[in-house]
């Protein structure tokens, strides 16, 4: 019995010693992060809140270092069973120091792309053209020098860790106790450790930190930290299983009735098609001859603020909103925080709700009732679906053709010569691949451009960029910054090359109508805290013969699923009925996303509503029920039809 209580006790020490090295070590990382990239902290930020920011991630830490520490035990149970498996302990702990040490380092760019610790971005990424992301992380990332230098640094660690490990620790009070008291003390000590490292530092979940409260600071990159990197990529797992099993959208078929109802005035029954169906007030413009609706890759609305026009990077589509033919709001949200997210609503015009629509079944089958080409071309339109990338990212091709474009082009469809990066041509040269495609034939085309994307590559001193003027317009501590003056150059050149093709299709079919909107922003500012506004917001544009700016309220506001509308009502005959979600910005007053809403004064977090807004104009904000009936409506009824198609009935949910 002592054999085996003496085992106990040398396991039991070795486990132990294994939770406070992993555990140190992950807290040792984030403070190097919290230094490192401490220009993200905002400035209201004080001392409690970043001690408040540690103490609570270490505490959520000790749940990670239990989970290594387990995965180490195998590897110390088999050492103490056969001894001559010593090398597989160091097989085991340099496994789990480099994927700690890999994630660590990895988060620096993450953050610096996305401003969060790792999120949902990672699914997205595995539905992307593995190559062409293996290669941006390559070029813009160095990929091959950081591995080399994780590698290095795993290899160091794993020697520290397994001298550590192998030195016997002398307490001297400890060994003072009786044998049967130090094996009392040691599995004691594993109970306490355990319970903690089970609940994240408490002793139940109701005082333990888990992912989903860690928020405990009003400093969104202090809240980051909290999160280690295993937690935040267990939260992005989380949000992902939920979001696959939509069981964050938990609407009944009478909540989708009902929501149904609130969101048109309507008594549909059971049918969404009564709901959604819309009659046109009347053309706004004679029928333009081509329309074109530009996505633009990563635009955001910020660069067109007048506080940042020293920059000159968006001054094209700042001189066409000023032009008499041009209305322009920015108060206007995207679908999503990623491309994908916007092609979907473009293409479908569902809002986003919880579903990968690309490569769902349902999508695939045939176009839904809200679909945008079907709709266009009732109006006489051939429908064009222009991406400057590949044919086979996100399933684009097969989606597009699915949800009824007549013509999908890709990068195959692009001078060959062209020069691009991984994730397609540069926008010079499709932008020329669809003006040498435009005929006679009435067109509605949807672009896709990839240019302002990692990897930045574009030759920007060949297109004219002034890398120093962008230079001397940055703060002081940002005129070093050559990654944020390239990203900005990229900008630049989005910017150029979509007001060039605007300007020279205007002159050869004058009669042309074209709407410009980012496909998302959240990608890199100036600021290192930006505003929500700032942050999250896309102009909106529409240009061409016809256009008035008196059209477009001040007060309007919207989101991706309201362009197709405004574009409907704009050019459609009197009582033509459409289908949509969303509603011309002519009338809306209201945008939401995946995160957010935003109005022509305010801009808050569809979680908080109304209790944490942001304000940019008039102090108004919506009313709080309201506005969760509108969001609720629009993702209920996005999920609804994307998923089951127009009816409502309940045993579609037993399927």
């Amino acid at each position: 019995m002592r054999t085996v209580f003496s085992s106990l006790n040398y396991n039991l020490g070795k486990l132990l010693k294994t939770f406070l090295f992993f555990w140190l070590l992950l807290c040792l990382y984030r403070l190097i992060f919290m230094v490192g990239m401490n220009e993200y902290m905002s400035n209201g930020s004080d001392f409690n809140s970043i001690i408040t920011a540690i103490f609570g991630g270490a505490k959520l830490s000790l749940q990670t270092a239990g989970g290594l520490s387990l995965f180490m035990f195998i590897s110390i149970i088999i050492e103490s069973v056969f001894k001559r498996l010593k090398y597989f302990r160091y097989i085991c702990s340099f496994i789990v120091i480099f994927l700690t040490t890999l994630l660590f380092i990895a988060r620096f760019p993450f953050y610096q792309q996305f401003h969060s610790g790792f999120n949902q971005m990672l699914f997205t990424a595995l539905h992307e053209d593995i190559y062409a992301l293996f290669m941006s992380l390559v070029v813009e990332f160095q990929l091959p020098l950081k591995l080399a230098f994780v590698i290095l640094l795993s290899l160091a660690i794993t020697v520290v860790f397994n001298k550590y490990f192998s030195h016997k620790l002398n307490f001297k009070l400890l060994n003072r106790l009786s044998f049967n008291m130090k094996t009392i003390c040691l599995i004691l000590c594993t109970y306490i450790i355990g319970t903690l490292s089970l609940y994240g530092g408490g002793w139940s979940w109701r005082t333990g930190v888990n992912w989903e409260n860690a928020g405990i600071t009003n400093d969104t990159f202090l809240n980051e930290i909290i999160l280690d990197d295993y937690q935040a990529i267990y939260r992005a797992y989380a949000n992902q299983m939920r979001m696959e099993a939509c069981n964050g959208l938990s609407f009944t078929t009478q909540d989708v009735t009902n929501l149904a109802h609130a969101l048109t005035g309507k008594d549909g029954q059971n049918d969404l098609s009564i709901y959604l169906s819309k009659q046109a007030q009347g053309n706004k413009i004679e029928k333009p001859k081509h329309i074109f609706v530009i996505v633009s890759e990563s635009y955001a609305n910020w660069p067109l603020l007048d506080k940042y026009s020293d920059l000159h990077i968006a001054d094209n589509m700042k001189n066409i909103t000023k032009q008499d033919d041009t209305i322009y709001t920015s108060h206007m949200l995207p679908s999503g925080s990623s491309t994908v997210g916007a092609l979907m609503t473009m293409v479908t015009g569902l809002a986003n709700s919880n579903l990968y629509l690309t490569t769902m079944p349902e999508a695939l089958e045939k176009p839904y009732l809200t679909a945008t080409a079907p709709q266009l071309k009732k109006l006489g339109y051939e429908t064009n679906f222009w991406y400057s990338g590949p044919a086979t990212w996100e399933n684009i091709q097969e989606f597009c053709l699915a949800q009824g474009f007549d013509n999908f082009y890709s990068r195959g469809n692009i001078d060959e010569n062209a020069s691009g990066s991984v994730w397609g041509a540069d926008d010079e040269y499709l932008y020329q691949a669809v003006l040498d495609n435009i005929d006679d034939t009435p067109s509605f085309s949807i672009i896709l451009n990839t240019s302002n994307h990692s990897p930045f590559n574009v030759d920007l001193n060949s297109k004219g960029f002034n890398s120093e003027s962008v230079k001397n317009a940055l703060p002081a501590n940002e005129q070093n910054n050559q990654d944020l003056i390239k990203e900005l150059g990229h900008f630049w050149y989005a910017d150029k090359t979509a007001g060039e093709f605007i300007a020279k299709v205007k002159e050869k079919y004058p009669d042309s109508l074209f709407i410009f909107i980012g496909d998302h922003a959240d990608r890199y500012n100036i600021d290192k805290v930006p505003s929500m506004y700032e942050r999250y917001t896309v102009p909106f544009i529409i240009t061409g013969k016809g256009i008035d700016k008196s059209m477009l309220p001040q007060d309007s506001a919207g989101s991706h699923i309201d362009v197709i509308p405004t574009v409907i009502e704009l050019i459609a005959p009197k009582d033509f009925t459409y289908y949509s979600v969303g509603k011309s910005m002519f009338e809306n007053k209201l945008g939401e996303n995946y995160g957010f809403w935003i109005t022509s004064n305010a801009i808050g977090n569809t979680d908080d509503l109304i209790n944490k807004p942001e304000f940019f104009n008039e102090q108004i904000l919506p009313n709080a029920n309201q506005l969760e009936t509108y969001i609720n409506s629009v993702r209920a009824i996005s999920w609804w039809l994307g998923k089951y198609g127009t009816i409502i009935d309940s045993k579609l949910l037993q399927q």
